[in-house]
């Protein structure tokens, strides 16, 4: 009696097809990681959002300013436009405070994570009457895909 050495053709066919049905049933679960990518980016930006409108309010508050006036960040390389002690809405104001090089801008105070994605983004609301600002994320995961 010979000893048995290898696999035979059925045992071989038989793990690849177990193979290609695990396969295809995790692929769903990690073909679409994009959308939750860009949805971790738009809670990325809400918190620098809401750490630069933080910032630029205590910076006015330490420097003595009215709620009007622009404050100077990063050294006094960049001037943020303020209106009731926080940040406007504009590229001027939590623009300027936040770096959106890698963000669509085109719909300011609209920020949405890339230009194929225009719905994904956070909104940012300038504050009204001294109160701080609003900052919505957008809430669908549709709106990510």
């Amino acid at each position: 009696m010979k000893k048995q050495q290898g696999f035979t053709l059925i045992e071989l066919i038989v793990v690849i097809v177990i193979l290609g049905i695990l396969a295809a049933t995790a692929l769903p679960k990690f073909s679409d990681l994009g959308a939750d990518a860009r949805a971790a980016k738009v809670n990325a930006i809400v918190g620098a959002m809401q750490s630069a409108a933080a910032m630029a309010h205590g910076s006015q508050l330490a420097q003595g300013l009215n709620a009007a006036s622009s404050v100077t960040l990063e050294g006094g390389t960049v001037t943020v436009t303020m209106t009731n002690g926080y940040p406007t809405a504009d590229g001027n104001g939590i623009g300027k405070a936040v770096d959106f090089t890698s963000y669509d801008i085109s719909a300011a105070p609209k920020y949405a994570t890339d230009s194929g994605h225009l719905n994904c983004a956070a909104t940012y609301a300038a504050s009204s009457g001294g109160a701080f600002p609003v900052i919505t994320p957008s809430t669908a995961v549709a709106d990510c895909k």
